[in-house]
């Protein structure tokens, strides 16, 4: 998910071109996105306990065809999200030392979260899914919370560095990214619509970011 701004990007495409790939762009972060705002549910229920957490995890893995529905609706739509954007990212030209208004500051942010977003899942994908950094950070379904919690602290800058990175970075980055797409398919188009929407895409920040770090610090304490 992106702001809108100007960019070098447009020249390199067609006009036609362009347009299908930032809709594309933009479609693919709102289904990112509501992909990470269920995640983060999921995870916040370690809070309840070792076995509401379970459950719900189960739940996920007990889907028929996972496999499809995490490459269908989850890991290809990142990829083409992420590619498009470090793309976005290259060609365009922040301005905010020439004009430094909000929305230049937040399109600035948006091009840095997404820099932290790609390496934090990285980590977060190779040692949780495939125990690249070490065997005790692979996730095991079957005892989730204790996976959970023995990959939270396994060392101190994993827990505290890494993840409230992270969180903090996907969720600046959703939330502005939500605020961007309704521009971008017609839904704001006043001033008056943009800043409505903008005082629900900061009350989303606010959510993700109480639901993300509940997670953590029940993992990580």
């Amino acid at each position: 998910m992106s702001t809108a701004t100007p960019s070098t990007a447009a020249p390199l495409l067609s006009a036609p071109a362009y347009f299908l790939m930032r809709r594309l762009h933009s479609l693919t972060g709102i289904v990112f996105g509501g992909y990470l705002v269920v995640h983060l549910i999921v995870n916040a229920t370690i809070v309840q306990g070792g076995d509401i957490f379970q459950k719900q995890v189960d739940k996920i893995h007990s889907l028929p065809f996972l496999w499809a529905f995490e490459w269908g609706l989850i890991f290809l739509p990142i990829l083409f999200h992420t590619v498009y954007g470090i793309w976005i990212t290259l060609t365009g030209q922040p301005n905010v030392n020439h004009y430094p208004y909000a929305r230049n500051w937040f399109y600035l942010c948006q091009r840095i979260s997404a820099m932290i977003i790609v390496l934090f899942m990285a980590f977060h994908v190779l040692s949780l899914k495939y125990g690249l950094f070490g065997p005790t950070l692979k996730f095991n379904p079957h005892d989730a919370r204790a996976a959970v919690e023995t990959h939270m602290r396994a060392a101190w800058w994993i827990a505290w560095v890494v993840y409230p990175l992270g969180i903090t970075a996907s969720c600046f980055h959703l939330a502005n990214g939500f605020w961007a797409a309704a521009i971008t398919w017609g839904l704001t188009i006043s001033a008056a619509a943009q800043r409505r929407w903008g005082y629900l895409c900061a009350g989303l920040f606010v959510v993700t970011m109480v639901l993300g770090f509940t997670a953590l610090v029940t993992a990580a304490s």
